[in-house]
């Protein structure tokens, strides 16, 4: 069964209507931004986060990249990386006149939507820098991985199943890595300001954030 129809046909009626309101990159991120954050273990598939509302960062990528490919886009992921200390996180990826955006779920209110106006994908990870931080105000972002394609993984029902949804968290980890900043310049780095940590802190699930030692 083709991919899209595999999701189409999962769907009940209100639910059709409900992903056929996300006409457009941002309507995705609104949907996302409406969700609760989730702190549980676990993935979630596509339908699973339209059914119960709730995503954290891996879940909202998927989700994103399904509702993406419904429009036309090609299903892509990014995986940004921390030095250690931090979580990673995961985008999905679109593109409008050749430029790169993205959509993502997030404890932080910094790194979620990015309008499709960077010239290459290095260019849009580096947009995420200044918000990136963690509890200790460390700026943490150092690399991201080459965009990841779904759609081979069509066959493993991405959409629909959360059963092989560690597969994909798996391959991120094999994808090639592209390093934004030197070990020199990180070890020059600054703490976090006041008012830039509480903003970015705004509206977050304490359960979710990731606490460095």
């Amino acid at each position: 069964m083709p991919h899209r129809d595999e999701l189409e046909s999962a769907l009940t009626d209100r639910e059709r209507l409900d992903l056929a309101g996300l006409s457009t990159p941002r309507a995705i991120q609104d949907f996302l931004d409406g969700c609760a954050y989730s702190s549980d273990p676990f993935y979630r598939c596509p339908l699973r986060v339209l059914r119960e509302r709730r995503a954290h960062c891996f879940d909202g990528a998927l989700f994103a990249a399904a509702a993406l490919r419904r429009l036309g886009h090609p299903p892509r992921i990014l995986d940004l990386l921390s030095d250690g200390r931090d979580d990673e996180h995961l985008l999905a990826l679109f593109q409008a006149d050749g430029r790169w955006g993205a959509i993502a779920q997030s404890n932080f209110s910094g790194l979620r939507y990015r309008e499709p106006v960077y010239a290459s994908v290095r260019e849009l990870a580096m947009s995420y820098f200044e918000p990136y931080y963690n509890l200790a105000r460390e700026r943490t972002l150092v690399g991201y991985t080459g965009p990841l394609s779904l759609a081979p993984f069509d066959r493993l029902r991405w959409t629909v199943s959360d059963e092989h949804l560690e597969r994909i968290a798996e391959r991120t980890e094999r994808v090639r890595r592209v390093e934004l900043i030197t070990p020199q310049m990180h070890g020059r780095l600054t703490p976090v300001d006041e008012r830039s940590y509480r903003a970015g802190l705004l509206g977050s699930d304490a359960a979710g954030l990731f606490k460095p030692e």
